[in-house]
């Protein structure tokens, strides 16, 4: 995304979550824990709109998401939005959806690492929110369900049949996306769902502990390789080195590649500046 900016000012409060920054890690948390944050209409253009205003700042170097209260999401919300979407039409109905997967888009495509701090229930838009993230960090009590069959729609809702195969295999994909099934935290890491398994209550920590180890480093070099993994998803081998090739060569005349050396051979560790 680009950061330059039009004449409107960054947004300083967000009716359907809340966000600080700190040491370039940015924290954005789902903040209706009484309906276990539950997204509505307004949440997901929150969402979207706050990935683009943090994807223009230099000073955010990686991102939680996590969810307050007792789960990290829930998923849309039944009355505000399955209860609402009965009563639209289609292209309606084609606006919310392209909204949706644009939220999914935002997390992808953000120049930064994004990690899901998962605790609870993340289901349905809320599994693919985690799903989106380059990590999950999870404890015990995280169970992930993809219940759009469930309300009779497709399990391939916000990109999920495009990023779930990509992340547990095909097999394992379609048992989660066909039947809706929740997978708790200790099956998720056998499958290779959840990045990090950690203790009871301990995953908002770790997961901060991991931005802030990616925050103090390389952020360009960082920034590239999320978006070489997002891109070469679907590219034939050759084109896939060839844009290695010259990503390669770009960061090879950074001030980060040079620092490495500089730092080497002084015996001292690297001063990153993202450059």
């Amino acid at each position: 995304m680009s950061p330059f900016t039009g004449s409107a000012a960054r947004t300083s409060d967000w009716r359907h979550l809340r966000c600080s920054l700190t040491d370039g890690v940015a924290t954005v948390t789902l903040a209706r824990p009484d309906k276990l944050n539950a997204l509505t209409f307004g949440a997901y253009a929150d969402l979207r709109d706050l990935l683009a205003e943090l994807s223009r700042e230099r000073a955010v170097r990686a991102l939680v998401l996590a969810g307050e209260g007792r789960g990290f999401c829930s998923g849309g919300d039944v009355d505000e939005i399955i209860g609402a979407t009965l009563g639209m039409d289609t292209a309606q109905l084609l606006d919310f959806n392209r909204m949706t997967g644009q939220v999914v888009r935002a997390v992808r495509e953000c120049p930064f690492p994004v990690i899901a701090a998962v605790h609870g229930v993340a289901a349905g838009a809320g599994a693919v929110l985690a799903l989106a993230a380059d990590f999950r960090v999870a404890d015990p009590t995280a169970r992930f369900s993809f219940l759009f069959t469930r309300v009779g729609l497709s399990g391939g809702d916000m990109g999920a049949a495009y990023l779930l195969p990509r992340v547990v295999g095909l097999g394992h994909a379609t048992r989660l996306l066909m039947l809706g099934d929740p997978v708790h935290a200790a099956e998720a890491e056998r499958i290779g769902l959840i990045s990090r398994l950690t203790d009871e209550g301990e995953a908002d920590a770790a997961a901060h502990a991991l931005a802030h180890r990616l925050a103090e480093g390389p952020a360009l070099a960082h920034a590239q390789t999320k978006a070489l993994l997002t891109a070469e998803l679907d590219m034939p081998l050759a084109a896939a080195v060839e844009l290695d090739a010259a990503t390669q060569a770009l960061l090879m005349n950074g001030e980060d590649y040079a620092e490495f050396h500089a730092a080497f051979t002084q015996k001292r560790p690297p001063k990153w500046r993202g450059r």
